[in-house]
């Protein structure tokens, strides 16, 4: 910088001399010479007016040399040309000086005044920090069994200007097996900064390894690292909860998550808990001060910071209790090969949670999907595979996203609200004759047991899941609504129900939860705008609300909280976090539980409806032995629900203890068939597996589970009509 400025000072001299040499000459041109009259403008009487003697004279005046000038230019005649001169000098003098003056302060505030700032810049142009990726925390179920792991990965990595080397990528190309074009794709993708290294191959046999390192001289530029790759013990094991990861996509590195800073060079969590908590599993990345050239061309690397390992998540996940309910479902809707429609239902999901805190113990979907094929690129013939109809949506989790009639496990919950309004009383009696036509219009509403259940009360009618009882209620609630007496809200049913949480997120720490669905006339306005003759909400809709069928839709997880709020009054957010812990084993964060809601029900109603959930489990004929041989004192609900042209929706859930409820726990399966005869006996074996291994008396092994090959059969319509 100083000699530049320095040579632009001379050169500037040089300049201004050169223009006054020139203004010299010129101006010594113009000035007039001795015994020439160029340039002089006018003779004053030369030749007019004068005799010829005085013409004579003057004649040999000029011959020898003589100017008369006349009197009117004498004033001009007498200013000298060096005079004009001077003034140019005196100008050009005055410009050089302030010229001088502004080179001088420039060269004074560079070289005095920012010198520092000039170093620094001058610095930074020499040298460059590039950052390196760092290993993801591991992932934990509740007693510490690895469920997500990291393992060393080869990763050949080359410099940005070993794409410019032919001969080098071609090597590459051969070595690593991959296309000429693809090797020199990734080593020209600068994304990941310019004097990054470049990804060419992870997970590269180590012979390929060994044949770059034997061979360094074929491959300037090049190196091998060892970074780090998800690795999964069990395979698609609670694959929904866990998530997997991808690389950073532009959209996350223009806007940055909340809580780390992402690179090109990055894997971001893409769904489970590793995209709800990828601030804390997140590491934090290796920086490394490199020398570079003029060009930006790597020369040497200076100073290197290794990177840090991202926290360890610990989740309330019980791996053991998990195992049985992934096998159970797999085993129960594909047994053949992972093929739906070789089993029952088309697909399914169970779910389990501590009542008294909100903790999700299990979590299993089905079909499901091998995370270790989500550790990379995905194949693209897998992930058209699972996006086609006959593979049932593997990648989506059916506990907080599928959406399922409710069934006759709705009716712990419309019971409760015709207890409430009084349209229900523990004295109440109902006459079941297997066909029920209260609004008296010839459509006639059948109860899934065809002949009838003769006389009941509400305890009968939770515990045999009488639809006739229900319909009743349902009437009441239209009758005494707006376009009957008006006594209550054209909405009166719905708020209650919502007490429960339905038609509202539970708030689990997981991502993409449904709502479901509780049909109000507001709502069925809104989707039958279009049919004004089927937009009203009539009485009909109230029956079919009050059994859990007809537009109602709810999750599992909506289920299986709402029940926990019956078994103890209150409801807690559900959550799989139960610690975050960092390098050093130390426990940084803890979940604190959370009550989401506390239904304003009547402690009497309470134990009524509970005490009928008891019943239902202790006098099926179906389920009690499921539970008696687990010695397992549990209350819950069957469900079926009937869709047209489908098999029934299977449904059951239950809580236990039943005097000191610990753990609830809802299985669904679409198109399966009769809930007793197909979910009840899923919930037993998992509340068995909770209950044992809380006693440490659990000898499940924990074996690989497989995930969904995206295959499917026709399923057999084999439905022999509802039972519960």
């Amino acid at each position: 910088m100083l000699v530049a400025v320095i040579v632009a000072v001379l050169a500037a001299v040089i300049v201004i001399v050169a223009v006054a040499a020139a203004l010299a000459v010129r101006a010594q041109k113009s000035s007039p010479s001795v015994g020439k009259a160029k340039g002089v403008s006018e003779l004053s009487t030369v030749g007019v007016g004068t005799s010829p003697f005085e013409r004579r004279s003057r004649a040999k005046s000029a011959r020898e040399g003589e100017v008369t000038v006349s009197n009117s230019e004498s004033g001009a005649a007498s200013k000298k040309p060096s005079d004009e001169l001077g003034v140019r000098f005196a100008a050009l003098g005055a410009a050089a000086v302030a010229i001088f003056g502004a080179l001088s302060a420039k060269l004074w505030s560079m070289q005095i005044m920012g010198s520092a700032e000039y170093a620094a810049a001058a610095e930074k142009n020499l040298y460059t920090t590039v950052k390196t990726p760092a290993p993801r925390g591991c992932i934990y179920d509740t007693n510490g069994e690895a469920l997500v792991v990291n393992r060393p990965s080869q990763t050949v990595v080359a410099d940005a200007e070993v794409a410019d080397n032919r001969d080098v990528v071609r090597r590459l190309s051969t070595v690593l097996g991959l296309p000429v074009n693809v090797v020199l794709q990734r080593i020209k993708d600068s994304s990941a900064g310019a004097q990054s290294l470049r990804v060419v191959g992870e997970d590269v046999r180590l012979r390929d390894v060994a044949f770059i390192a034997e061979h360094a001289d074929a491959f300037p530029g090049v190196t091998v690292e060892e970074r780090s790759q998800r690795e999964y013990p069990y395979g698609a094991l609670a694959a929904h909860v866990l998530g997997y990861t991808s690389a950073a996509t532009p959209e996350a590195l223009e806007n940055q998550p909340e809580g780390r800073e992402v690179l090109g060079i990055d894997m971001i969590g893409s769904a489970g808990v590793e995209a709800t908590y990828d601030a804390y599993l997140s590491g934090e990345h290796g920086e490394s001060q490199v020398m570079v050239d003029a060009s930006g061309r790597r020369i040497s690397v200076m100073s290197d910071i290794k990177d840090s390992k991202g926290n360890d998540l610990y989740l309330t996940i019980d791996a053991k209790a998990q195992y049985v309910a992934d096998k159970a479902l797999a085993k129960l809707i594909a047994p053949s090969g992972g093929v739906i429609g070789t089993g029952k239902g088309s697909k399914g999901a169970v779910v389990a949670l501590d009542v008294t805190d909100g903790a999700v113990l299990v979590m299993a979907s089905f079909p499901t999907f091998d995370l270790a094929n989500f550790t990379g690129a995905i194949p693209d013939a897998l992930w058209k595979k699972y996006g086609e109809d006959e593979a049932y949506a593997p990648l989506n989790n059916n506990v907080v996203s599928g959406q399922f009639m409710a069934a006759s496990t709705f009716k712990a919950f419309t019971s409760l609200a015709g207890l409430e309004y009084g349209f229900a009383t523990e004295g109440s009696k109902w006459d079941c004759t297997g066909r029920w036509d209260g609004f008296g219009t010839g459509d006639v509403q059948r109860c899934w047991k065809r002949d009838g259940h003769g006389t009941l009360d509400l305890h009968g009618g939770i515990v045999n899941s009488c639809d006739t009882v229900f319909y009743e209620i349902g009437k009441a609630f239209y009758d005494h609504g707006p376009n009957g007496t008006g006594e209550i809200s054209e909405t009166a049913l719905q708020e209650y129900i919502g007490q429960f949480g339905f038609g509202e997120k539970t708030g689990i720490d997981l991502g993409g939860e449904a709502v479901g669905v509780i049909p109000t006339p507001a709502w069925k306005q809104e989707v039958f705008r279009n049919r004004p003759a089927e937009a009203s909400f009539r009485g009909g809709d109230y029956t079919n609300m009050i059994i859990g069928q007809g537009d109602v839709l709810v999750t599992p997880l909506q289920i299986a909280c709402a029940y926990a709020g019956v078994a103890t009054g209150r409801i807690m957010r559900p959550h799989v976090l139960k610690e975050v812990r960092n390098g050093e084993g130390e426990t940084v964060v803890t979940y604190q539980p959370e009550v989401e809601r506390t239904p304003e029900v009547s402690e009497s109603h309470l134990s009524y409806v509970r005490d009928a959930l008891h019943g239902m489990v202790q006098e099926s004929h179906s389920v009690a032995p499921l539970f008696e041989e687990l010695h397992i004192d549990a209350a819950g609900k069957s469900g079926t629900g009937e869709k047209q042209d489908q098999n029934d929706t299977a449904w059951f859930v239950a809580y236990a203890p039943y005097n000191d409820p610990k753990y609830v726990v809802a299985c669904v399966i679409e198109q399966g068939g009769g809930g007793s005869d197909v979910a009840a006996p899923v919930v037993a074996e998992v509340m068995g597996a909770l209950m044992d291994s809380a006693a440490g008396v659990s000898n499940v092994k924990i074996e690989r589970v497989a995930g969904s090959p995206g295959e499917s059969v026709p399923i057999a319509n084999d439905s022999g009509g509802r039972e519960d």
